[in-house]
């Protein structure tokens, strides 16, 4: 699959960045995109002028590993406003529906194609003092699993990778004590790291899976029950 194009969102840094760089040592040729600085591209995943821009400039591109994420305050939800909340499911959500939406055509169109949302662990427990985050996270998660259902037939896969608590920047300002509680709810009793997830995505995107669509892949350190 040497001549396979991939489009990774959040990929200026965790596990965007290493998720390309694990795919581009498998050959395909990658496109990093991010409003970050640090990556090929910058792109805001919720403003689907830039997204429509840049497919048309690159694209199509085959495999869109979508890491482009935030995780939010940290705080019960009666202490949030509806702003916060609502940029969460912005970023999380709306970009998640983009992306796909923009991508999907070029793939059936070619009959073969790969997508990796990034889901998480929070999506299926419910983490406390994350409900915007937890709530935007088991939305990729139906998503996924509606997508997959309706391209199951076109050669496009679709599937969401749920992690645990990854060492990430993304983590980096999220309160200890939210992180502690998720380490300490790990069998493995530590966090993950980025090129772990990426050898799974790495996986999920390429031609060596194709009987599973629609469906959740934990990497979760023996945390996730369900």
């Amino acid at each position: 699959m040497s001549a396979v194009r991939a489009l990774v969102t959040g990929g200026a840094g965790g596990i965007g960045a290493a998720a390309a760089e694990r795919l581009r040592a498998d050959g395909t040729h990658v496109v990093t995109a991010d409003a970050a600085p640090g990556a090929d591209e910058r792109l805001d995943v919720t403003d689907p002028d830039a997204i429509s821009a840049l497919l048309a400039r690159l694209g199509p591109f085959g495999v869109l590993v979508h890491a482009a994420g935030i995780v939010g305050p940290s705080r019960e939800l009666t202490d949030l406003d509806l702003d916060e909340w609502r940029a969460v499911q912005r970023i999380n959500v709306d970009g998640t529906f983009l992306m796909c939406r923009a991508v999907v055509p070029g793939m059936v169109r070619a009959g073969w194609g790969r997508i990796v949302t990034l889901a998480s662990i929070a999506a299926k427990d419910g983490n406390p003092a994350q409900s915007a985050y937890s709530s935007s996270k088991a939305a990729v998660i139906a998503l996924t699993k509606s997508l997959g259902k309706e391209l199951a037939t076109t050669g496009v896969l679709v599937n969401a990778v749920a992690p645990a608590a990854v060492a990430t920047p993304m983590n980096a300002a999220t309160d200890p004590a939210v992180l502690e509680r998720s380490r300490a709810l790990t069998p493995m009793g530590r966090m993950g790291r980025a090129e772990e997830i990426a050898e799974l995505i790495a996986w999920l995107c390429s031609a060596r899976v194709g009987f599973s669509t629609g469906a959740v892949f934990d990497a979760s350190g023996g945390r996730a029950s369900y």
